[in-house]
């Protein structure tokens, strides 16, 4: 019974110890179970300190089993808080780590989307800056197409000379066509100084476009042009004419009166009417009267007295040594005398030198001999020294 007892005993002790590692605060029942245990063996001994020292090895099992199963509940729901910690902590994390996931994955398709519309936007600038200068080209091209149907040929301006004559920068001297502005370069006229400054101040530096007429040069090896400051679509077109073309520009402003020589007439209508215009209104050189202050196409002739007197004063000491092809007549109202042919007819001669071999001091207007392009200088007087 003894041996039974103290397995029964050991068994408890072993349990209590086991669950005492579980549940630490139970080893205090355990002490007062021990405590109880001990008391009852001094009872039996004759030793008695308490009289029912089983009470207390009871209480020793009950406190044991209460402090163990509070232990166990307190650390079951630590445990569960710890685990609803953890698991709120892992949720958490992972939520943020969703989160950053996610930001990371915006901005990406952001930078990814910025990165696709500057590159849309490069390619569409590099596209039109590309059809732009196909555009250039193309007009370019047809430019210089219309350029070349038209004759003109594209020149810089180094230097004006004076109103109507400038100089390229390859050093040759232009004329300006069909037009006369007042000299201020070997003797001044009225109004020569504005005509230069104003030539200079548009021409001078820039690039124009020069037209040949007819002809290529004049007697002083200039080069006889229009000067368009555009290209005109169509180089008969008036309005066109009086935008785009320098020559025309000077007559409509005063600074130039027409001045035709054939063969070169191509423009000569427009510039007298043009010089008409500014006539009429007394713009720039017409300020100073209806004859201008040059001369030009609008000067009045002079009277049959008036040539027959200047035919008389040049051709006097020639007389005698024309051929007998002419005679001479005299005016009775003046006493002055003019050289005729004795044909009574016109005259016409190829040049110049073929004209003065006859008339060697030229003719005036009124003579049979007389042809406006052997007059190049309009004074009415023809291939004279």
């Amino acid at each position: 019974m003894k041996v039974l007892k103290g397995i029964i005993l050991a068994i408890i002790l072993l349990f209590m110890l086991i669950m005492g590692i579980a549940a630490p605060l139970a080893y205090i029942g355990t002490a007062v179970f021990l405590f109880g245990l001990y008391l009852s063996n001094q009872k039996k001994k004759g030793n008695t300190i308490v009289k029912k020292p089983g009470l207390i090895v009871t209480g020793g099992l009950i406190l044991f089993f209460v402090l163990g199963v509070s232990f166990a509940d307190t650390t079951e729901t630590e445990d569960k808080n710890n685990d609803k910690q953890v698991a709120s902590t892992t949720a958490q994390k992972d939520s943020a780590e969703k989160e950053a996931a996610e930001k990371a994955k915006n901005e990406e398709e952001e930078k990814a989307k910025a990165e696709a519309e500057a590159k849309a936007k490069e390619e569409a600038k590099a596209e039109a800056e590309r059809l732009e200068k196909e555009k250039q080209e193309a007009e370019q091209k047809a430019k210089e197409e219309k350029a070349n149907s038209l004759g003109l040929e594209l020149v810089s301006i180094s230097r004006v000379v004076d109103g109507d004559t400038i100089e390229t920068s390859d050093g040759r001297k232009i004329r300006l066509v069909g037009v006369n502005t007042p000299e201020s370069t070997t003797k001044t006229e009225e109004y020569g100084k504005e005509a230069s400054n104003y030539t200079t101040s548009k021409l001078e530096g820039k690039q124009i476009y020069l037209q040949k007429d007819v002809s290529d040069t004049d007697r002083y090896a200039r080069f006889l042009r229009i000067v368009w400051l555009e290209i005109p679509t169509n180089d008969m077109d008036e309005n066109e004419i009086r935008t785009k073309m320098f020559n025309a520009d000077l007559v409509l402003n005063g600074y130039a009166e027409p001045s035709t020589y054939p063969p070169d007439v191509k423009y000569s209508d427009f510039f007298v009417k043009f010089a008409r215009e500014a006539r009429e209104q007394n713009t720039g050189l017409w300020a100073f009267g209806p004859e201008g202050t040059t001369k030009g196409d609008l000067d009045s002739k002079p009277t049959a007295s008036s040539s027959s007197s200047s035919a008389n004063k040049t051709n006097s000491n020639t007389s005698n040594n024309t051929n007998n092809n002419t005679k001479t007549s005299t005016n009775t109202n003046t006493g002055s005398t003019s050289t005729a042919p004795s044909s009574g007819g016109s005259e016409s001669y190829k040049n110049c030198t073929e004209l003065r071999k006859v008339y060697p001091n030229g003719v005036p207007s009124d003579h049979p001999a007389y042809e406006s392009k052997h007059d190049r200088d309009k004074d009415n007087w023809a291939c004279e020294r």
